[in-house]
């Protein structure tokens, strides 16, 4: 990487960090002035990782006013940072695809990506059945971490299966996000091993 762009990080990220403060500072003091559209085109361009540090350190407990922007940022950083090891670590002319012989040899991966996929579908369900009935809910950080450590599928399916979050925009942009970051950590395992 040239210095130039090292520089560009370097500032890019400290304006993620700042315009992650003061969205934090003025969402804390009720303020009506949200960041959101500026902090998602920051991430875009660069910036997600002095934004997630802003609101990991400043902001560590997800609400539902910042979640599609932690989401994205998340997803955006991860992106970005297997871009680049995807870049540097690999031919791109022979990148392997061939997802059948990896995962027949990976069973195990299999497995577990059926299972939790299951679950996370099983969650969706669960949790319309008691949005339906009024009763306690399944938290909204349970649904999109079972999509996150693997169950993205089984959450996008469970979703309209049950017509459930389908018009929330943290599910509907947030899980194809996280299925697109998951595609490329898989490409990135099967082409290092």
């Amino acid at each position: 990487m040239s210095s130039l762009f090292i520089y560009y990080l370097i500032i890019i990220n400290i304006c993620g960090f700042l315009l992650s403060m003061v969205d934090i500072l003025l969402r804390r003091k009720g303020k009506e002035i949200y960041l959101d559209v500026a902090l998602i085109v920051l991430a875009v361009i660069g910036g997600s990782l002095g934004s997630l540090l802003a609101m990991l350190i400043l902001d560590p407990k997800p609400q539902k006013q910042n979640m599609m922007v932690r989401i994205f940022t998340l997803c955006a950083f991860l992106i970005e940072l297997l871009a680049v090891l995807l870049w540097n670590t690999l031919n791109l002319h022979a990148v392997n695809l061939n997802f059948i012989a990896f995962f027949a040899g990976h069973k195990i991966l299999l497995i577990y990506l059926g299972i939790i996929n299951l679950l996370t579908f099983a969650l969706f369900g669960i949790d319309k059945y008691k949005a339906v009935k009024g009763t306690s809910r399944i938290r909204i950080v349970t649904l999109l971490g079972a999509c996150f450590i693997g169950g993205s599928l089984g959450g996008l399916i469970g979703m309209y299966a049950f017509r459930h979050k389908t018009r929330i925009n943290y599910f509907t942009i947030g899980i194809p996000l996280i299925i697109f970051v998951q595609l490329l950590v898989l490409i990135l395992v099967m082409n290092l091993t």
